[in-house]
């Protein structure tokens, strides 16, 4: 029987399922890798072309609610959108594994596995995989970046495409949902380093205890778990670009241990002594006003200056409004293509409501509504009704009138000195919680 060429990853903490898969997998599939935790997997990815990784959904004693496996199901999606996974459950847990399917997982398989179930799924991800791969091919060839012809977005495209050319560590500031991600992916497809990895890392989902361990790596019997010597983000990125989105959200006391790494251009896995040298080039991004916190003196103003040699900032959606519906019609045809669908249209009537509605979360909550959309409208047209975006409150006040300004700082002020009570802040503004609550909504202070 000749082997089907695929290069499959089966992801397991118990060392019999990975041998008993690889006996399974390897006569009927040209390569099989496996990895005994799911941290060996931004490596493994960057380094292969793997079509389809089989992924077991729980990896610590005690913790049985698969929220790793929706964790890295998502870091796969985001670092190699064309590789299938597959979630591997127990029975009784399966409704994790279909939150799994609705965010972008292929299929799941209950263990222990039917031997012929389990050929047969992974033989209809590989397909997919060579669909997607082919998909993603022709897409490398086509344009891929919405620019838009509004001012602010093309000033900031131009600087960077000039800034990609260089080495330079950039800060990409702007509201949530404005398309940091891309924007950096952009800087890092448009540079010398386009061929080697592009790691994101978001800061802001990454907890205190897992810091060090996640971004410089660790050496084995580091700390309980840590079983085999594993690479951290740093060195994941060798000779390419890290992205290190939500750098505003770092806690004062791990700043300095970042702030060493990009000053020295080495790193420590924890557990060693040695360090290990970085060619790595540096983007970050953060929604908050990163020079109050420097004022504020939370976060160290010697860490900014390592990270800012260019700023770039991204507008929101309400500072480019004549790009809002040329957009809406460029993520409407990727969401179609998603889908594998063809021949959408919005109604005649939808421009004047796209951009009167006030896209507090930017680009991110247009591209959730068309595709809601898409999935619920018929006869491939979407109506204003399908996109949802009739009922809203109004913004009143333009960012230049005075009494607004006067009052987001007056509420800037007052979480500051409450550290962030609600209730305090409220009583001291002489407003309900209600009304407080509305108003950290309408000048977006939720961060």
């Amino acid at each position: 029987m000749r082997k089907k060429q695929a290069q499959i990853l089966v992801v397991d903490d118990q060392e019999e399922i990975l041998f008993s898969a690889k006996m399974i997998l390897k006569k009927h599939f040209e390569t099989i890798f496996t990895a005994n935790s799911p941290k060996k997997i931004i490596s493994i990815l960057n380094e292969n072309e793997i079509n389809v990784v089989l992924l077991d959904m729980n990896y610590r004693i005690g913790f049985e609610d698969g929220r790793e496996g929706i964790h890295w199901l998502k870091e796969i999606k985001t670092l190699s959108p064309q590789t299938i996974v597959i979630l591997m459950t127990a029975f009784g847990k399966i409704d994790t594994a279909v939150e799994g399917i609705k965010i972008g997982a292929f299929d799941y398989v209950l263990k222990p596995w039917h031997n012929e179930k389990l050929l047969e799924t992974i033989d209809k991800a590989v397909a997919e995989s060579r669909k997607n791969t082919k998909k993603t091919i022709i897409e490398k060839t086509e344009k891929r970046y919405f620019t838009g012809t509004s001012t602010k977005i093309k000033q900031a495209y131009s600087m960077a495409e000039k800034v990609a050319k260089t080495d330079a560590n950039v800060l990409i500031l702007g509201e949530n949902g404005t398309g940091k991600y891309v924007f950096a992916e952009f800087i890092h497809q448009n540079s010398e380093r386009k061929s080697q990895p592009f790691v994101h890392v978001d800061l802001g989902s990454l907890s205190d205890n897992l810091f060090e361990s996640e971004l410089f790596g660790y050496a084995k019997g580091a700390f309980t778990d840590a079983k085999t010597d594993t690479p951290g983000r740093f060195e994941t990125a060798q000779n390419g670009t890290i992205f290190l989105d939500e750098i505003g959200n770092i806690p004062l006391h791990l700043q300095s241990k970042l702030l060493h790494v990009l000053q020295t251009k080495t790193v420590t896995r924890l557990g060693e002594s040695k360090a290990r040298p970085l060619n790595v080039r540096i983007i970050a991004a953060t929604n908050s006003d990163i020079k109050a916190e420097v004022k504020n003196k939370t976060f160290r103003e010697d860490l900014l200056y390592r990270i800012n040699t260019m700023e770039i900032h991204l507008p929101s959606l309400r500072e480019r409004k004549d790009d809002i519906v040329p957009m809406a019609h460029f993520i409407l045809g990727q969401t179609a293509e998603k889908y594998n669908q063809e021949n959408w249209h919005f109604e005649e009537n939808v421009a004047p409501y796209l951009e009167k509605y006030p896209w507090k979360g930017n680009i991110r909550e247009m591209e959730n509504k068309i595709e809601r959309a898409l999935i619920l409208a018929d006869n491939n047209t979407i109506s204003v009704h399908d996109l949802d975006i009739l009922d809203f409150e109004e913004i009143q006040e333009n960012d230049e009138n005075p009494l607004s300004e006067m009052e987001k700082t007056a509420i800037e002020k007052a979480l500051f000195k409450h550290h962030g009570n609600i209730s305090k802040t409220a009583e001291e503004l002489g407003l309900s919680r209600a009304a407080l609550y509305r108003r950290i909504e309408k000048y977006d202070l939720k961060n």
